[in-house]
């Protein structure tokens, strides 16, 4: 899954105020941030094949550290003890960071073939298989971003007029970058660009994130 874990970033601002969406927006990704340079350092592995699912282009060998459940609940228990006596000291945005970021695993595990382990990559691996029908994964992700934009739209009060509109054209943006994640081909065998191009996404996704909130309140 790609921008449909944008969706539990908007809804977790519902619940807690205080927390950054822009931080959400990372900490929904966080697995996957940590991923892509993991890749590049030989410690997880990921091979690039053309339509290995029909919304897929790489097979995901080993990621016990990030994408396991036990990583992801680690990941996830680092996230609360940074924001709870370091970074905010506040335990209810702790609370939804940590739930941001263990939620990638939840959301991944409807898509991905089998290739989420539980704890090493000898233990039973989990994944529904959604990626094997396109149009049922982007609908998906579709159906959550629309949701949970609702739910934010609902929650928040636009201050300007870019805070009326820009959010819905964001999101917008992002199910045009979905078509083209899924349903577009293979641009590439580089892992290098594969990490650059995922890398950079996350983090401007996430700083249109930090100035949208600021036109809502």
């Amino acid at each position: 899954m790609f921008v449909g874990h944008y969706a539990t970033a908007l809804a977790l601002k519902k619940f807690e105020r205080r927390a950054s969406l822009g931080v959400l927006f990372l900490a929904v990704q966080f697995v996957d941030i940590l991923f892509f340079p993991f890749v590049l350092l030989g410690i997880e592995r990921i091979k690039i094949i053309e339509n290995f699912t029909q919304a897929t282009h790489f097979e995901l060998e080993y990621m016990p550290y990030t994408h396991s459940l036990a990583g992801s609940l680690f990941w996830a228990g680092v996230a609360y003890a940074l924001f709870r006596w370091v970074i905010v000291k506040q335990q209810r945005v702790a609370l939804v960071v940590a739930l941001a970021v263990f939620s990638h695993w939840i959301l991944d595990l409807l898509v991905h073939t089998p290739d989420l382990p539980i704890w090493s990559d000898t233990s039973p691996k989990l994944g529904f298989g959604l990626w094997n029908n396109a149009v049922a994964t982007y609908l998906l992700e579709a159906a959550l971003l629309v949701a949970a934009l609702w739910l934010y739209l609902r929650s928040t009060k636009a201050t300007s007029r870019a805070g009326k509109y820009a959010m819905g054209l964001f999101i917008v943006f992002l199910l045009l970058v979905n078509i083209v994640n899924i349903f577009g081909p293979l641009q590439g065998d580089s892992k290098l660009a594969l990490a650059i191009s995922a890398l950079s996404a996350y983090f401007a996704f996430a700083a249109a994130a930090f100035w949208l909130e600021r036109k809502r309140s």
